[in-house]
């Protein structure tokens, strides 16, 4: 590529050419004013050669032709260096200029990244870059370094209408009046001189300026005087095709025509001098007298007549005559002088022309860069003496790198330009952005980075626009990132620059990206908050905004409630699965007889077809949004006037006969009219709530339908900061959900849920549970009032109820007021110990029946009594249904029900274990210990009574009251241990004879823990709701059946500490615990794990054959006479259904009489002949003798034997007993283990013929069929008599 032809050359070719002084009078710029131009401007567009073939040699004798040429023309007043205060005015200018030029672009939507990548170089820099860089170039000519600035030539102009024109002439040409640079000696003040005299046709005819011609060749010579006449059109009509002035008048007015006084002669005569000044370029130039003194004035060491400047000079105009090879040797020629020299600005001068000359001859492209860095950081040496010189210099460097395509090379260069001064800072780094973007590959971050840097600086400098223009480039770049911080600053800075111009909607756009910045700093989201709410303000009008992000709504928190058949209490009620609902609902709502149709099947055949799978709702009945608004940012925020979006439309038969058949609906269904959000069909609410920092909150909205028709759900709208409306439709959330379910098919669209058929009033159950608790200790019992009301003037009727956790909540008697708990509970004299009590009509579904004659309408609302006990320490959710009918038949919906929902948190209490153990001496009688922790984190109790469940036991204390818990309370983590005998009340206890072995007849079925000090009533357990709440525990752990003769149930009573103000539960209300133990069984000797509280006590002990052995417990013999006889009685009981044969083994004791035998009884025979006999120890009259033994003896000496049979056989019917009468020998005194014997049992179900089953049986099967017992310590103390 032709260096020439590149932008640089192109530069170049038009800024390093020859300089043409003119000095003119007034009168020559006031004719040329006429045409809207100056003299310089009117003749600069015949200066430029472009059409010309010069032939020419270089130094070296090549010839070469010089077809393009181009002279400068300046004024005598612009020859000197631009002051640097000037020309930074002047750059802002320029740049001010720019920015107002582009002030159409400011609304457009900044350019998408593939679109810059996709356009030329010419499309995205901005036009007045090139005209800029002119400038900035311009700003460092005229120095005295370097002569390529300083004129070749001067022009002199004289008017006609000047009197004396030839003294006008040398007048011009004074010293005094001449640029400094002729003054101080840096340029020869002999230069070429040319005259030219202009005539202006309007001032008359040219014969004047003829005869001044005349004169002026004989003075000044023929060949350099000449005649220009101008102004030839006398109308100033004169319109030129092609403007020639056009590019050199910057500032002139659209409607302004320039040269409108000339006409073609005008142009043909300029044309017409310009070819014999061109003529004459060629022989005068670099033409010198011979008797030209050599001159150094004082001051600079070098003057235009040193040898350094004449080679300078030399070299220059080589360079603009484009024989660059004479100027490349020129230049070097000197370069090494200034250097050495140390004139250092001179020595930067030559390098950057070295340069030059290098590109434009191709060679060397090292050398060339080479040079042109060591210029420029030559000029950067000389500090603010160089700053201009350097940045013309840095401007041809980086065209160089960029005709090289070394774009970001050039970026760096643009980057080391930049000076202190903002203005000038700002379109250099905005130049260096555009060459990361040209630079392969592109380098987009830097591009937008370096874009952001320059915003920053123009609007320091009050450049709003290119600020907001360079930030909407740079915004193209980061708004597909994840670099959220500098995509915030530049939205937030462009919006705030919107707002300085007065563009409040642009504003508004660009504040409304930081709004959710939940990223940044507190401070910094005050900023934003604060500046978003003041552009509001300014404006001084509400803007709506779709989609506004603050707050953020989340959409998969959208829920929906409406009613139907199905009505609920409270949010939480309709939160709950409809599942969970639908399975407590099967036994409430009656199958309807006939075809297979419900309510709703019934409701449709009078929807239109398309309408039919729309959900459907009631007139006057309130449909519920609930949404979760999200405050992202930390500082709080306000939002006003939140409310739904909705479209209910009508047709025109709902307004006629609301009964019109299907047909008739669907001939017609395109007939619709829209109402939006009109009061007089909708009733909006309207939520004003605040968010604090990070808040999270669920925003209950709803909408009432006020006529029948087809309601849509369309979104939902709110006023953040009382100044801007955002809005959010539900319908393009719900497309995304569809699309995003993939292949998951749905029986119907998703916006379908938004879509309700609006059915006319029907009477509506309403109902809530006064003072319900959240939290309650394990054991609290509490009286509850359960309220329906019915705001409807149609009544209901066949009210049913089902409660999902019986064992926590039971269902009162209307009849029995609880007012007065919990003297309600108390036992009274007259109450019998019947075990009945009043229950309520409750079938065995578990379904509660109102009775026949309740009816609720008006404004008279249902009590009705529950109670409530916090079985288990849990959180427990309670779910209650209650199903009415219409009373009007005519009702599209003929049931409806009601749901409620509570939520109960139990925390522990007592913890009660029972442990039962049978009494050695009695039949039926039973040890019972009670183990009570108070597992409470802050309740004290006191223990108050306990109840054993029914007629078949009794229960007294072993211990005294003051003796069991002597605090008479149970403090934070304090456990007791309470003993009680348990006796047997069955009637089959009875034996033949009619003896009922009982040693406590007056023992009843409750105990009293507190003393009577206290005057705690008895709490009768037998009547509601202690006995419905201690079914439900049965319930919970199963039915026994047959075993259940065999168990025991317990209710533990209890009562806060009234003193213990510290209690979670402190209250005034009295409170009273019940705990409740089902199923507790005997405690067999075997090892055997204790059951959890409140739960069956399980052991292994399910043997039905029961035992006690009676006799005396001390005997005085005299073994002197002979041995002891004593007779025993063994009773033996049978509580199962069947026969029982029992059989008896014995065992003589074979050991020493004091030894105690193993802890389950067993006395095993040694017949070890071995075996030594014991020491047998006698007492007489308190004293002792030791009889000795003989050795060896064949076998031990037993101390006692069993006198009667080794093994009795006997055979019990069921639930019967029966004596055995038993004998024993005793040879010595002592104390002696009668548990010496094993008591074998066999059930015999068919009379005798079980084994054959039994062999069938499983082995836990088996072992309830027969089994073996070891004999229960019975301890004998016989003594010598005196």
């Amino acid at each position: 590529m032709d260096p020439a032809s590149t932008p640089l050359g192109k530069m170049l070719l038009e800024e390093i050419t020859p300089v043409v002084m003119v000095l003119r009078t007034d009168s020559v710029e006031e004719a040329c004013v006429k045409n809207g131009l100056s003299f310089v401007e009117m003749l600069s567009p015949f200066c430029n050669f472009s059409n010309i073939d010069v032939p020419l040699r270089t130094s070296s004798d090549q010839p070469y032709r010089l077809r393009k040429f181009k002279l400068r023309l300046v004024y005598e007043s612009d020859v000197h260096q631009p002051n640097v205060e000037v020309a930074k005015e002047r750059l802002k200018q320029v740049i001010t200029k720019a920015g107002e030029k582009e002030n159409s672009e400011l609304s457009s939507d900044p350019p998408q990244v593939s679109n810059l990548l996709d356009s030329s170089k010419s499309e995205l820099l901005p036009s007045w870059f090139e005209y800029l860089n002119k400038e900035l170039i311009r700003a460092a000519s005229f120095s005295e370094h370097e002569t390529f600035d300083h004129p070749v030539a001067c022009l002199l102009v004289v008017s006609s209408m000047d009197e004396q024109p030839i003294n006008r002439f040398v007048d011009l040409f004074n010293t005094n009046k001449l640029p400094s640079l002729l003054n101080d000696g840096a340029m020869d003040p002999k230069i070429l001189k040319h005259y030219l005299l202009v005539h202006d046709n309007h001032d008359g005819s040219s014969e004047k300026a003829l005869k001044i011609l005349s004169e002026m060749k004989s003075t000044f010579g023929t060949n350099e005087c000449h005649l220009l006449c101008i102004n030839s059109s006398q109308d100033a009509t004169m319109e030129h095709q092609d403007d020639p002035w056009a590019s050199y008048k910057n500032d002139a007015s659209p409607v302004q025509h320039l040269g409108c006084c000339l006409d073609v002669d005008d142009t043909s005569a300029v044309s017409a001098t310009r070819r014999g000044f061109r003529n004459q370029i060629k022989n005068l130039w670099w033409r010198k007298g011979k008797d030209d003194p050599n001159e150094m004035p004082s001051g600079s060491m070098y003057t235009f007549s040193s040898i350094e400047s004449q080679i300078r000079v030399l070299g220059d105009h080589a360079f603009m005559l484009h024989d660059y090879e004479l100027a490349l040797a020129n230049y070097s020629l000197i370069s090494t002088d200034y250097k050495l020299d140390k004139a250092w600005k001179r020595y930067a001068g030559v390098q950057e022309m070295m340069a030059l000359a290098y590109f434009l001859l191709d060679q060397s492209r090292k050398e060339a860069e080479y040079c042109m860095e060591n210029a420029f950081n030559t000029y950067l040496k000389l500090g603010s003496s160089g700053q201009q010189n350097a940045t013309r210099c840095g401007l041809w460097w980086i065209e160089m790198l960029k005709t090289r395509d070394q774009y970001k090379e050039a970026a760096s260069v643009y980057f080391r330009i930049c000076s202190e001064e903002l203005l000038h800072s700002a379109v250099m780094l905005e130049q260096a952005s555009y060459c990361y973007l040209f630079s392969k590959p592109p380098m987009l971050y830097k591009y937008g980075f370096h874009l952001v840097l320059s915003g920053d600086r123009y609007r320091k400098t009050d450049q709003v626009k290119h600020a907001i223009r360079t930030y909407r480039s740079a915004l193209s770049v980061y708004k597909e990132t994840t670099w959220s911080y500098i995509r915030d600053h530049v939205h937030f800075h462009i919006g705030q620059w919107y707002a300085l111009l007065g563009l409040h909607d642009l504003a508004v756009k660009h504040m409304l990206q930081v709004l959710a910045c939940s990223h940044q700093s507190k401070a910094t989201q005050e900023l934003f908050l604060r500046d978003f709410v003041q552009i509001f303000q300014e404006a001084g009008k509400t803007f709506e905004v779709p989609g506004l992000q603050l707050p953020v709504i989340d959409i998969s928190s959208l829920k929906v409630v409406f009613e139907d058949q199905r009505t609920y209490a409270s949010y939480p009620a309709a939160s709950v699965k409809e599942s969970l609902w639908r399975s407590l609902e099967e036994d409430l709502i009656p199958s309807l007889p006939g075809a297979r149709t419900n309510w709703l099947d019934v409701q449709t055949k009078l929807m239109p077809k398309r309408l039919r799978e729309s959900n459907v709702c009631v007139a006057g009945e309130a449909i519920k949004v609930v949404v979760e608004f999200t405050n992202p940012l930390q500082v709080p925020i306000s939002i006003s006037n939140v409310s739904l979006i909705c479209e209910l439309s009508q047709s025109e038969e709902d307004k006629s006969d609301t009964n019109a058949s299907t047909s008739e609906l669907e001939n017609d269904e395109d007939h619709q009219r829209v109402v939006m959000s009109d009061s007089a069909s909708v009733i909006l609410s309207e939520i004003d709530y605040s968010l604090g920092g990070g808040e999270k909150k669920l925003v209950e909205l709803t909408v009432t339908p006020k006529m029948e028709g087809t309601l849509k759900l369309v979104g939902v709208r709110w006023k953040f900061s009382g100044c801007v409306v955002g809005f959010y439709t539900f319908e393009s959330i719900l497309l995304v959900k569809k699309i995003a379910r993939g292949k998951r098919k749905a029986k119907q669209s998703p916006l379908n849920d938004l879509k309700f058929v609006v059915v006319k009033p029907v009477p509506k159950l309403e109902g809530h549970i006064h003072a319900f608790p959240e939290k309650a200790h394990a054991g609290h019992l509490q009286p509850l009032i359960l309220e329906l009301k019915n705001q409807s003037d149609c009544s209901i009727k066949n009210l049913k109820m089902k409660i999902s956790h019986p064992r926590f909540l039971s269902i009162g008697n209307k009849e029995v007021p609880h007012v007065d708990f919990p003297a309600c509970l108390e036992k009274r004299p007259d109450n019998k110990q019947s075990g009945t009590h009043a229950n309520l009509k409750k079938p065995s579904e578990g379904v509660f029946l109102f009775p026949e004659d309740v009816a609720i309408k008006g404004d008279k609302p249902l009590l009705w009594p529950l109670w409530l006990h916090a079985a288990v320490p849990e959180s427990v959710p309670l779910y209650i249904i209650i199903y009415y009918e219409m009373e009007d038949t005519s009702s599209v919906m003929k049931y409806r029900t009601l749901r409620l929902h509570y939520n109960l948190q139990v925390l522990p209490s007592l913890d009660v274990s029972f442990k039962i153990s049978p009494c050695p001496s009695r039949l039926q009688e039973f040890l019972v210990r009670m183990d009570v922790v108070n597992k409470s984190s802050a309740q004290s109790f006191q223990v108050s009574q306990l109840s054993s469940v029914g007629d078949n036991w009794g229960i007294s204390r072993l211990q005294t009251i003051d003796g069991i818990i002597p605090s008479q309370s149970l403090a934070v983590g304090q456990a007791f241990s309470f003993f009680f005998m348990l006796k047997s009340r069955r009637q089959s206890l009875v034996d033949a004879a009619g003896h009922v072995p009982d040693l406590f007849p007056d023992i009843g079925s409750d105990v009293r823990l507190c003393p009577e000090s206290l005057k705690e009533p008895l709490v009768n357990i037998t009547h509601s709701p202690l006995s419905d709440f201690h079914d439900s525990e049965r319930s919970q752990h199963g039915i026994r059946n047959q075993e259940d003769d065999n168990t025991v149930d317990f209710i533990l009573i209890s009562r806060p500490l009234k003193s213990d103000r510290n209690s979670e539960e402190a209250s005034d209300q009295p409170q009273l615990f019940s705990h409740h133990a089902c199923y507790c069984r005997q405690y067999s000797l075997l090892p055997s794990s204790n059951a959890d509280n409140l739960s069956e006590q399980k052991t292994a002990s399910t043997s039905p054959i029961s035992w006690t052995m009676n006799g005396p417990r001390t005997k005085y013999h005299n073994f002197s006479s002979s041995f002891c006889e004593i007779s025993l009685r063994m009773t033996i009981h049978n509580s199962s259904d069947v026969i029982a044969s029992i059989s008896i083994n014995t065992a003589d004791s074979a050991g020493q009489s004091d030894a105690l035998p193993s802890p389950r009884g067993w006395q095993p025979v040694v017949a070890d002949t071995k075996v030594a006999s014991p020491k047998v120890s006698v007492a007489v009259a308190g004293n002792s003798a030791e009889l000795p033994s003989s050795e060896p003896v064949a076998s031990p000496v037993s101390p006692f034997i069993w006198s009667g049979s080794s093994c009795s056989n006997v055979q019990l019917e069921p639930s019967s007993s029966t004596d055995v009468p038993m004998q024993i020998c005793v040879f010595s005194p002592g104390t002696y283990d009668l548990s010496s014997y094993v008591l074998n049992w066999n059930l015999r179900k068919d009379g005798g013929g079980n084994q054959l089953e039994a062999k069938e049986k499983k082995p836990e099967e088996m072992r309830k069929l027969w089994g073996s017992c070891s004999g229960y310590p019975y301890f004998l103390t016989v003594l010598q008599s005196v």
